[in-house]
């Protein structure tokens, strides 16, 4: 039986940050307001691998269930204001 991670940390940035600087998943995130706004969503911080392209979200929720093996990081452009769930561990 496969267990199912159902609740995490909520991180809110409004530019480019970490999400979490330990390994874990990633549930998703909430956009709660944006003008034009994207993320591309990092393994190993600023610099580290993008295991997403570049996306452009909709105001709401977006499922996103990534298993993040060393830090969590949002590269942000343009006005964005979301709130992603990491779960650490």
């Amino acid at each position: 039986m496969s267990q199912v991670q159902q609740s995490g940390t909520p991180v809110n940035l409004t530019g480019s940050g970490a999400v979490s600087l330990t390994s874990g998943s990633l549930l998703g995130f909430y956009v709660n307001s944006t003008t034009a706004g994207t993320i591309v969503i990092r393994n190993g911080g600023s610099a580290g691998t993008a295991i997403s392209g570049t996306i452009t979200p909709a105001i709401g929720f977006h499922a996103f269930p990534a298993y993040i093996t060393t830090s969590c990081y949002f590269t942000i452009a343009n006005t964005l204001d979301v709130t992603a769930i990491f779960a650490a561990g």
